[in-house]
């Protein structure tokens, strides 16, 4: 029994000196936890010859190599082999017009200033996910810069602080290199959902600094402020409820209006965020950096944190075993990969019918179909592409959480399978041929996929047979 004492009181004192010792460290480690550089700073390079290590391992976003069914190739989403008909989908906006796979971080700034979606029109808001120098301008600007003209005002202003591609700055505090947000309309759409930023753990940052651009989000009606749809929760048709109720409410009803079916759309854009928070791995407490930014040895020595934001698939030795301990590397790309190919099977399917849909309404229009019943019809598209966009749009191909990106693809079906019975009940009563309308919508696909120019593929959604159309009038 005094062995066992004597054992348990000597453990105890180990166990002081070394919370002592960690606090000692911890203490001097702080008071020294400055970097010299200015609060203010926004350049990448500034922070090379401080953190070497960490400036070469983010330098491997300049690599381009795809994975399955995403990467970082410069390619166009409108090649045969990804997904040809968008240019259909998209019609009448300008993603149909250009819309490519994305590449590493260090090229947004060539990507945003080449891309055809970028014109004379376009805002400030285009550019916040962008540039470093886009919270200074945020500070200087206020809500001038959201609606500022994005080649006129804000690409000069933010050229002449000199800004860098998305980067240090963008996620750490310059002067103590601690996490932060940077980009006010996340902090905004926490608060709408309840949560102070304020109170976010250590844990909770190495998501939520991702979490500022990785999400969906829209132009607010009256200054274009970026803004997410978050108040009634992260599922999309939590954010579709939102979009036809808060967003209606104040003004934003649309993003476009599709050339082909006259309905008015949404375009999804990249909500990793809100699918992830909806999957197992956040559920498990596992945050974004565990798998997109895990430890790796440089200088056969020395762990740091990865800075190379890349798909796990390509470090899987380093991101995926470190919890999965007990399985194979290939054996878990393997599993992703079984994910991935079921579910852009799904996506290839619900956009198929998608792309029925709209046409379906066409010749409802063209037909004079009742207008009542063409609201109704097109309401249904409209919910339908939200649904398989917002999967589409999101970088994991099904993986953030597989059960939840399946459930919104067949509401999607569903939904288009909606606006379908009900076109081709009104349409039979004005004796459309129903065999003859989906001959000519292969035909219009084939016409969009055989153009080699991607330019160009929008131009065949549309024809004598499927003629463009407005919006119908409101009443």
């Amino acid at each position: 029994m005094a062995r066992t004492y004597r054992y348990t009181f000597l453990f105890l004192v180990a166990v002081m000196l070394l919370i002592t010792g960690c606090s000692e460290k911890d203490e001097a480690a702080g008071a020294a936890k400055t970097t010299g550089l200015s609060k203010d700073e926004i350049s990448n390079e500034a922070f090379k010859d401080l953190f070497p290590l960490q400036y070469t391992s983010y330098m491997k976003n300049e690599k381009m190599e795809d994975t399955k069914y995403s990467g970082s190739e410069k390619r166009s989403k409108f090649d045969e082999d990804k997904e040809p008909y968008l240019p259909i989908l998209f019609n009448g906006y300008g993603f149909a017009t250009e819309y490519n796979e994305d590449r590493g971080h260090v090229y947004a700034l060539e990507d945003i200033r080449s891309v055809a979606r970028i014109t004379d029109k376009s805002v400030g808001s285009c550019l916040t996910c962008k540039s470093t120098a886009v919270p200074h301008l945020i500070e200087e600007m206020g809500d001038d810069y959201w609606g500022g003209n994005f080649n006129t005002d804000i690409w000069p202003a933010a050229e002449a602080m000199g800004h860098s591609p998305i980067g240090c700055s963008d996620c750490h505090d310059p002067e103590t290199m601690d996490l932060r947000i940077t980009r006010p309309s996340f902090t905004k759409a926490m608060a709408s959902k309840g949560v102070d930023i304020a109170d976010a753990t250590k844990n909770d940052m190495r998501s939520y600094v991702c979490a500022q651009c990785h999400v969906e989000y829209y132009f607010a009606a009256d200054n274009s402020e970026v803004t997410f749809p978050w108040s009634e929760g992260f599922k999309p048709e939590e954010m579709y409820e939102y979009y036809s109720t808060v967003a209606k409410e104040s003004g934003f009803e649309k993003d476009w209006v599709h050339n082909v079916s006259g309905t008015p759309m949404l375009k999804a854009q990249h909500p990793d965020f809100e699918t992830f928070s909806e999957g197992t791995h956040a559920k498990a407490g596992v945050a974004c950096a565990d798998c997109h930014m895990p430890y790796e040895r440089v200088d056969d020595k020395k762990k740091i944190t990865s800075h190379w934001w890349t798909s796990p698939l390509k470090t899987m030795d380093t991101s995926c075993t470190t919890c999965h301990a007990n399985r194979d590397a290939d054996e878990l790309a393997g599993r992703v990969e079984e994910i991935q190919d079921a579910h852009m099977r799904a996506l290839h399917e619900a956009e198929d019918v998608s792309i029925t849909a709209h046409y379906y309404v066409n010749k409802m229009i063209t037909s004079g179909i009742d207008e009542a019943k063409i609201k109704v019809a097109q309401e249904h598209v409209r919910k339908a592409q939200w649904m398989w966009d917002i999967v589409a749009a999101e970088s994991s191909a099904g993986f953030h959480n597989p059960q939840g990106s399946m459930d919104t693809l067949r509401m999607s079906e569903d939904e288009s399978n909606a606006t379908i019975k009900l076109a081709t009940e009104e349409l039979v009563k004005k004796g459309v041929s129903i065999e003859e309308l989906n001959t000519e919508i292969e035909k219009v696909k084939k016409a969009v996929e055989n153009e080699t120019d991607n330019f160009k593929k929008k131009e065949h959604a549309t024809n004598s047979y499927f003629p463009a159309q407005q919006p119908l009038p409101k009443k």
